[in-house]
């Protein structure tokens, strides 16, 4: 497999485009004199509303709210009328004589129409003919709690499973495979944080709990610079924020599981929080049957609970702290044979988020979040004991500055920076009083860190672009020991360890990651779009078998494991449909090269992990895939 000169590439590309860009920038000013700045939120909750449409009538092009939802547009000196719009929400106008910078704060009104008593959330005219993503899937939450549930439990990442391009990655399994990628490949982000294992009931739900969910996006191609460490698919998943307006409790009861949410003001329409739990009772079910029986002990169950408070500082500053912590455990014993398993597994996340207002035009948002993931197996029978442990531990930092400077433009630059903790894999085994010498436990420490910039703008009336750049580096640090590989045909010849000190540089990698978007209108109610995105991801998942067990390894980029790199081009086809353009059809086509990809070797088994490096025993390879 050949690759284009990714470095040539992408700084011939980020230069030429940072030129046209900034210099239509600046040409583009000339001709704006005012910005109407705000932000949309939904009238009952004080839920801020991400993705909402802000369209000056008669003018050409209008705005999106962003993450948090924010808006600011720049227009000419005279007199508007504007539309803001979002999918389940009657449209609000309003009017402007725009002489002057103004901010508004906009209310949206849900709207419901009640047919036999079913709740049908009326759509709005789409917006993807008009912008230019690829491959990119929103998913409406209040849509999806109306959809039959398995065991009464809502499974967002079920659902993602049924869009074009996801697959399933198989029967009780909450991974999913995304153009032709990995699970791992896949970043999954909950208000920024990391989540490694989206997964509970051994696959068959995941950790997502759909009362705590505000938005759910996934990117499946032309990911923007903003996004990196995965080749495959970014899944953007927010937690709400709380009713500002009045305390309200829900809940619900399953088949298998119960589940609460609390949600209410701190201090009304200024600050908020949330708490939603669940918890399955499996285990309290099957415990009369199993009581007095050989299988007395055996039992499962999970729990995950979620919060969130958002505060607002002053006009201009909003915090947001966000929480998460879940766990299965699983538990087997067998009186007759004397033996018994225990096995947990869970996630824990924190984020702590500002964004600040600089002026009209200008955000900043910056964070830092907590992301663990651990894996535990322990088996036992009379006074024999055996167990390992595998995890990963980050602590993450991420600045992002967004400038509106016209509604031709939207620019973001930023910069991420992650610290890696991982435990492959450490082993302990005894026999009664005796310990066994199962090696030092190896684990390994990193740092990735990664610079972006792009731009989203309009060369012309038909033509929109999308060109971003990202530079990214990971360093392998110390404490770390290289153990030899034994000579195959004289197992005695095994070179001697490589010891490294804590701090020293075992390895660096870094790449350029251009990214690229292109949209063509062919009409008022058609467009022709093509993408093309580069990728490094430096963690790898690998699995010692195809079973459904959590029992995967999470690995850094070393000497001997080289990042992955992905590249992927699309092509599509965008229309409108309907008098009031409320329904869209689409045709995508892609093609994606993998290289690096990582895998156990046949045979492999935990103990081959025990005093020697998890990466000895991996296998590497390359793959293409391609789609409609």
């Amino acid at each position: 497999m050949h690759r284009f000169p990714s470095k040539k590439l992408g700084v011939s590309l980020f230069l030429f485009f940072s030129l046209s860009v900034f210099s239509s920038i600046l040409s583009a000013q000339n001709d704006a004199n005012w910005t109407v700045s705000g932000r949309v939120i939904d009238a009952k909750t004080g839920e801020t509303i991400i993705g909402a449409n802000i369209i000056p009538v008669g003018e050409p092009r209008g705005v999106s709210t962003n993450g948090y939802g924010q808006f600011s547009i720049t227009l000419a000196e005279k007199a508007y009328v504007f539309n803001v719009s979002f999918i389940g929400y009657k449209t609000f106008t309003f009017e402007l004589d725009l002489n002057r910078d103004e901010k508004v704060a906009i209310e949206l009104q849900s709207e419901v129409v009640l047919l036999n008593q079913t709740a049908l959330v009326v759509s709005e005219r789409s917006n993807r003919t008009e912008s230019t993503d690829l491959g990119r899937e929103s998913v409406d939450i209040d849509q999806i709690k109306t959809l039959p549930a398995l065991l009464g439990e809502v499974d967002i990442l079920k659902i993602i499973q049924f869009l074009p391009g996801v697959s399933s990655a198989g029967e009780g399994n909450a991974g999913f495979y995304v153009r032709g990628g990995g699970p791992d490949q896949n970043l999954i982000l909950l208000d920024d944080a990391i989540v490694y294992n989206a997964s509970h009931l051994f696959g068959f739900f995941s950790v997502f709990n759909a009362d705590a969910i505000k938005n759910v996006d996934l990117i499946k191609g032309s990911m923007p610079a903003e996004y990196g460490g995965r080749v495959s698919s970014v899944l953007n998943i927010g937690l709400k924020e709380g009713n500002s307006k009045e305390w309200k409790t829900t809940g619900g009861l399953g088949l298998i599981s119960s589940r609460l949410t609390v949600e209410g003001p701190i201090a009304k329409d200024k600050s908020s929080i949330i708490l939603s739990g669940r918890r399955t009772y499996i285990d309290v079910l099957t415990k009369p049957a199993l009581k007095g029986g050989a299988f007395e002990g055996t039992g499962y169950y999970f729990y995950d609970l979620n919060a969130k408070a958002n505060v607002h500082l002053s006009p201009k500053d909003q915090l947001f702290l966000s929480g998460y912590f879940g766990q299965d455990v699983f538990s087997f014993a067998s009186a007759d044979a004397g033996f018994s398993t225990d096995i947990p597994w869970g996630n824990s996340m924190a984020s702590l988020r500002w964004n600040r207002i600089l002026n009209d035009r200008m955000f900043l948002n910056t964070g830092i979040t907590y992301s663990s993931y651990s894996f535990s197996f322990m088996a036992g029978q009379e006074e024999f004991e055996f167990g390992f442990t595998s995890g990963i531990t980050d602590i993450a930092g991420r600045s992002e500055w967004s400038w509106y400077p016209n509604p031709r433009h939207v620019v973001k630059a930023g910069v991420d920076y992650v610290h890696h903790d991982f435990i492959p894999t450490d082993f302990s085994a005894r026999s009664g009083d005796t310990e066994f010498d199962t090696g030092t436990s190896e684990q390994t420490f990193s740092h990735e860190g990664a610079l972006y910039v792009q731009d989203d703008f309009d060369i012309n009336e038909r033509v929109r672009l999308h060109a971003g750049m990202r530079w990214s580096g990971f360093w392998h640090v110390g404490p770390f020991t290289r153990y030899g590989i034994p000579n195959p045909l004289n197992p005695n010849e095994t070179p001697a360890p490589i010891v490294y000190d804590k701090g020293d540089l075992v390895r660096f990698y870094k790449g350029w990651e251009p990214r690229l978007a292109l949209r063509i209108k062919s009409g008022s109610r058609a467009s022709i779009k093509a993408g093309y995105s580069e990728n490094y991801q430096y963690v790898h998942l690998t699995s010692l078998g195809s079973t459904s067990l959590p029992g995967d390894i999470w690995l850094p980029s070393t000497d001997r494991v080289k990042p992955q790199w992905g590249r992927q081009f699309s092509l599509g086809y965008f229309r409108d449909l309907g008098e009031e353009r409320n329904w869209e059809c689409s045709l995508e086509t892609y093609w994606k090269d993998l290289e690096n990809l990582v895998a156990y070797g046949e045979n492999s088994r935990p103990e081959d992990n025990i005093g020697n490096n998890v990466d000895n025993n991996l296998v590497f390879g390359e793959g293409w895939s391609y789609g409609v």
